[in-house]
């Protein structure tokens, strides 16, 4: 069997999704957005992991969605089995309930940078670029460019990259807020790991309600975000308790009102 593009290695309260493609600079096709999707099912799932780490390997982040992958689809398999299929895995990563880290230890352009700004933390070595060249392929940024970069780092910034096809250095992305932190070349994911293991000491269950209460307030889907808070309140409720068991006993819940 081929060893999975997409690893995860759990430390602890800390998770690492690593994309393995050195070769290819770490582009995405569609079998590793599948695979994408899996790790953050295994996140979500354990109970012990409080941040997760999103990294490359290699010498490369990633070069964002592999051309080859999606050069030969018709129009309506672009929009649908590759556009609004990956949209679904950043969503995905970006509303995962612990905090995500993107340790950037390479170029982050086009698919590459859309996939860093899924990321709450991204923490990037001095010698990376940051950029949206999909115009100058006569293409837009088609996994939320043009919208989660907007809401995240506002819309002159995306101008310029998307437009005017600028490209930025890492301290270029720290001045604009791209980043959030840069080091040295080679100390990403240690840096990542240092950052990871501060949160990971920091109340659980709070980090995961402030997580989900900034993502509102930035206006990244308001309904997500309120109704994963209501269930939680709710999931710790007398009444819910009284009325599963009702249910099971097949007779009319006594609800009390109590918290």
């Amino acid at each position: 069997m081929t060893e999975p593009l997409i690893q995860v290695s759990i430390d602890g309260h800390v998770a690492i999704i690593t994309i393995v493609r050195p070769e290819k600079l770490n582009a995405l096709d569609r079998s590793m957005l599948k695979e994408l999707s899996a790790a953050c099912d295994l996140v979500e799932v354990n109970s012990e992991v409080r941040v997760a780490i999103l990294t490359g390997a290699g010498k490369a982040f990633s070069a964002g969605g592999d051309i080859k992958a999606w050069a030969a689809m018709t129009p309506n398999e672009f929009g649908h089995a590759w556009v609004r299929f990956g949209h679904r895995v950043f969503e995905r990563l970006a509303t995962l309930r612990v905090p995500l880290i993107a340790a950037l230890n390479g170029h982050a352009l086009g698919g590459g940078l859309e996939l860093a700004a899924v990321a709450d933390i991204r923490i990037a070595e001095t010698q990376i670029k940051i950029g949206l060249p999909e115009t100058g392929l006569g293409m837009i940024p088609g996994w939320s460019g043009t919208q989660r970069l907007t809401l995240r780092f506002g819309a002159q910034v995306v101008r310029r990259m998307a437009l005017g096809g600028e490209i930025f250095s890492a301290g270029d992305a720290l001045a604009l807020g791209l980043v959030d932190h840069v080091v040295e070349t080679g100390t990403a994911l240690e840096a990542a790991q240092t950052y990871a293991e501060r949160i990971a000491r920091r109340g659980p269950s709070a980090t995961e309600v402030a997580k989900l209460m900034i993502a509102s307030a930035n206006g990244e889907d308001n309904g997500t975000a309120v109704e994963a808070l209501g269930s939680i309140l709710i999931a710790k409720t007398a009444d819910l308790k009284e009325g599963v068991s009702a249910f099971t006993e097949k007779r009319e819940p006594a609800f009390k009102g109590e918290w």
